[in-house]
Formats: structure tokens, sequence, C-alpha cells
């Protein structure tokens, strides 16, 4: 079997992906701010932001229980032991993914900062690149045509 097979990562890319995205978005927040819009539409992107955090919260619980339910690992360096398409998995195939960057639009938002977009989409692109598809692989290599059936059904991102 190969190592994709066994299992997508050595590495858990997206928390640690995500903790430096965060670290360097405020970071330079600090030291190079980026102008921001102000009140009204400041004080609707805040209220905003913090609607997107407990969004992001109820989603990621939801994907967490639907792993559980399936009795399959949430662990990126960890075999997959069942394709989970319920949930969270209906709509996107990477909600915990989706969630992570989403969580950095809110933060952006909530501490009115320019560099969490530019950070969020850069990390998402990295986590798509060294998680995302090597997950693919591993999930067709493990599910063969049920996993491409369901790549057609459901949007990678949202």
């Amino acid at each position: 079997m190969s190592d994709s097979a066994e299992a997508p990562s050595r590495i858990p890319w997206p928390p640690i992906l995500y903790l430096i995205a965060v670290a360097v978005g405020a970071a330079l927040s600090y030291a190079v701010p980026l102008p921001w819009l102000g009140p009204p539409l400041s004080d609707l992107l805040f209220a905003v932001g913090w609607l997107l955090v407990a969004a992001t919260i109820l989603m990621d619980i939801a994907a967490i229980r639907a792993l559980r339910r399936a009795n399959t690992t949430i662990n990126p360096t960890k075999v997959a032991d069942h394709l989970v398409t319920g949930g969270p998995y209906a709509f996107s195939r990477n909600p915990l993914y989706l969630g992570n960057t989403a969580l950095m639009f809110a933060i952006g938002m909530i501490a009115g900062a320019l560099w969490f977009f530019v950070f969020g989409i850069l990390a998402a692109y990295v986590t798509q690149k060294l998680a995302i598809e090597p997950e693919e692989r591993h999930l067709a290599l493990r599910f063969g045509k049920r996993y491409r059936d369901y790549q057609k059904k459901v949007r990678r991102w949202f």
C-alpha cells in the first residue's frame, strides 16, 4: 500500500498554518496597519465578524461530531476509516478548513485589520496544497468510486 493510502500526511499542517497566519497577521496589523473602513460599516463588520465566529464554532462542532459518529479520525496524520458525507460534509468536503479560513476573516472584521484577510487566503492556499490535496489522494485510494462520486457532488471549499 502506498503512503497516501496509509496516511494523508505526516505533519498536521492546518493547525500549524493557521496559527502562523494569525501570528503574522497580528504582528503586521500592529507594525504596518492597513487602512480600514470607518463607521458605520466598520461597526457592521465587527458584528458580522462575531456572527461568523459563532457560525464557525457551530460548524466545527458539527464536523467533529460527524467524524466521531462515523468512528473515524479527525487527525490529518491518521488513516481515514470511514468516508463521512453527512452533516457539514454534505456542503463542503473540508468544513474544518473552511472554518479555519472563516475564522481568519472573522478576526479581520472584529479587529478591523486587512492583514487577516490576506493571510487567511494565503493559509487556505497552502492548506490546500499541503493538506487537502494529499487527503484527497488518500481518500480516493481508500474509498475509490464512492469518494470520486462524493467529489462530483460536493465542492472542496463551499
